[in-house]
């Protein structure tokens, strides 16, 4: 593997991690959350943006993550690239994007998607799959046309304060870069692995 280089990366950790989502599939990202007492839960969900403001997602409001991210709106994200030796990890507080953003993505899904997010209790117990999809029934049933976004449903937006760019190297000596917010700057940092 190449030696990730302190020289060698961009300054600006929105952007080398751009340039590494280029050469992976950089939708897919494992997202951590934790209760105001400190019990971790992780799942994936997927990248719907990244942006000099933060790294955007959806999901239920409801949902554990969701009710989590109320609690305590810290999370920490991971993307990994096994073929490429690659992870990077970032760090931050989480915060709801405003509504017509939800609105305006929600629109773009597909219609069974829309459907299943206004008639799932996502994170609750139902008695079995032929409960889950009476539900959606239901919900169509109910419907006039496209359902409109839940308003348990949305969009967050982890506002990053850490990333670190992990590459594989050979004998456990991997490159470990951190780039930490410092007011308005990045400052740099290597890690020992």
């Amino acid at each position: 593997m190449d030696e990730l280089r302190e020289q060698d990366v961009d300054p600006d950790p929105l952007r080398q991690f751009d340039r590494w989502a280029a050469a992976g599939d950089a939708d897919a990202m494992a997202l951590a959350t934790a209760t105001p007492d400190g019990s971790p839960s992780v799942r994936m969900v997927l990248l719907k943006g990244a942006s000099a403001a933060g790294l955007t997602f959806f999901t239920s409001y409801a949902s554990r993550k969701g009710r989590e991210l109320a609690a305590n709106p810290q999370a920490a994200i991971l993307f990994h690239w096994r073929e490429l030796g690659r992870q990077v990890r970032v760090e931050g507080r989480v915060e709801r994007l405003p509504a017509a953003e939800s609105d305006a993505y929600f629109a773009t899904r597909p219609a069974g998607a829309r459907l299943s997010a206004t008639a799932s209790p996502q994170s609750v117990v139902v008695a079995d799959r032929a409960a889950l999809e009476a539900l959606v029934e239901e919900t169509r049933g109910r419907s006039v046309g496209e359902p409109p976004r839940p308003e348990t449903w949305g969009g967050f937006l982890l506002v990053p304060v850490v990333w670190e760019f992990w590459q594989h190297r050979d004998d456990r000596l991997h490159d470990r870069l951190v780039y930490r917010r410092d007011g308005t700057a990045w400052l740099l940092e290597r890690l020992a692995p």
